[in-house]
């Protein structure tokens, strides 16, 4: 479930690129600055601010510079520089996002996958202590109900907090993100048998045009914090030339951090809320009557109107003409 758009919403994803393409560009100048600072004053002049104002001006002073043709192709040289940059932190931030997300990490190259397994084990240790600590707490309250004691219910809603701090669901993917994502489809198929692959294509094209526009929007920016992420890499290796990148890589790995969790768990949300809200509308369309609450076998009885019939076997061995 990394993307459930799919090949929707095209036409609005693309008007959104073009509006990216100026914001990677300029991150794109910026990073290129970057490395002209690590390339003129590297680690032993790294804040060396004389140095670099020195030799602007010795580069501004070129015959070359001091022309209006040598500057539009100094201009159009970095600006392609800065273009090519951008793309390659998009290009990158897929990857990041890809990550982050880990929706097919069992699918991943083998030392990744080990190492995928190994943080998906041990943040299912800590949720099931969690959990278990939570029932406990839990159980002893109804006790306490029942029979009429008080009870403190902030240890309990303490415990609640760390468990979800974990993982809304018990986990399936080594990153919170990953698992709040996977998280939608499990709440749906423990509620009402909802199959959310199988459904979102078809309940996609049923939602009104702004709830569309605000899940592309939400879904564009887990997109863009991943490019943050990105970028984080990028500057990462500059700081092996010159460290101050790396303190600006350290802001933008926050950045990216809290970004991206912020990101996915609004999308989650809208998805979620999405489903919930419009189910009962596509299922009326396919004629499939549901008045009252929606039963717990809901999704089995949408998922047989929207499944494909197996193929059917010839009636005798002949290829059909």
């Amino acid at each position: 479930m990394t993307d459930l758009l799919g090949g929707f919403g095209s036409d609005l994803s693309t008007k959104l690129a073009d509006r990216w393409l100026s914001l990677l560009a300029m991150g794109g100048a910026l990073f290129v600055a970057a490395c002209a600072a690590a390339g003129v004053l590297g680690q032993a002049h790294a804040l060396d601010v004389a140095r670099l104002i020195d030799w602007i001006s010795a580069r501004a002073k070129d015959p070359a510079a001091s022309t209006v043709g040598g500057q539009v192709v100094l201009f159009a040289a970095v600006l392609a520089a800065a273009a090519a940059i951008g793309l390659a932190a998009r290009a990158l931030g897929s990857s990041v996002e890809r990550a982050v997300l880990a929706a097919d990490w069992r699918s991943w190259p083998a030392p990744l996958r080990v190492v995928a397994e190994r943080g998906t084990a041990r943040r299912r240790i800590r949720w099931d202590a969690a959990h278990q600590e939570y029932s406990s707490l839990w159980e002893a309250a109804a006790r306490a109900k029942a029979l009429r004691r008080p009870h403190d219910p902030e240890a309990r809603q303490a415990v609640l907090r760390g468990r979800t701090a974990i993982a809304l669901e018990r986990p399936d993917r080594p990153t919170w993100s990953g698992d709040r994502m996977h998280a939608v489809a499990v709440r749906l198929r423990r509620d009402h048998r909802l199959e959310l692959d199988r459904i979102w294509p078809h309940l996609w094209l049923t939602l009104p045009d702004h709830q569309r526009a605000e899940i592309i929007a939400a879904r564009t920016a887990v997109t863009r914090a991943s490019e943050l992420g990105a970028w984080t890499v990028l500057y990462t290796l500059v700081a092996f030339a010159w460290w101050p990148s790396g303190v600006i890589a350290l802001l933008l790995g926050i950045a990216a951090h809290r970004g991206i969790r912020r990101a996915t768990d609004g999308y989650a949300r809208l998805v979620e809320a999405a489903v919930r809200l419009h189910t009962r509308e596509l299922a009326q369309q396919l004629g499939l009557d549901c008045d009252g609450p929606l039963p717990q076998d809901f999704g089995d009885r949408l998922g047989a109107l929207l499944g494909s019939a197996p193929p059917v076997s010839p009636s005798n061995g002949d290829e059909p003409a």
